[in-house]
């Protein structure tokens, strides 16, 4: 009887434990970077329908129409740039859009706790400039897959 509830068990854990990896493997990293710093301005969408929009002197763009806008081609470069605050968008005046590159990067205004899934993120040398790069890189290949064709 033990023994048939310890082979019950087992194979209930191991069930779950490859369950608990093809579900961590499923988590899309780049649209939850959109859903926690994008969305309350762009909108769940990306369409620019946030809640935070009214609040804005410059309504936010649609992010779903990038390459058309673009000629068909998706403006990655100027995205990253955009979003790690290297480029400014003279349209908008004053920035109003965070610079996420800072936002993003998990030491600054410390103190607070740092994710420890950062760390993994940014690979043997602990480099908070990587963990800031793939974070961006995330959101805009999010933002690719999104677009309207």
């Amino acid at each position: 009887m033990i023994a048939s509830c310890l082979k019950w068990l087992m194979t209930a854990g191991l069930a779950a434990g490859v369950a608990g990896a093809a579900h961590a493997q499923d988590i899309d990293v780049g649209k939850s970077e959109f859903q926690s710093s994008c969305a309350s301005c762009h909108g769940a969408d990306g369409k620019g329908n946030g809640p935070l929009r009214d609040q804005l002197k410059v309504p936010p763009s649609d992010l779903t129409i990038l390459a058309r806008n673009n000629n068909g081609t998706f403006p990655a470069t100027a995205l990253y740039e955009t979003i790690d605050g290297s480029r400014a968008v003279p349209a908008h005046g004053s920035r109003e859009m965070p610079i996420w590159g800072e936002r993003f990067n998990p030491i600054v205004n410390l103190p607070h706790s740092v994710d420890p899934s950062y760390w993994k993120l940014a690979g043997p040398e602990q480099s908070p400039e990587v963990v800031v790069r793939k974070r961006i890189l995330a959101v805009i290949d999010y933002l690719g897959r999104i677009q309207q064709k």
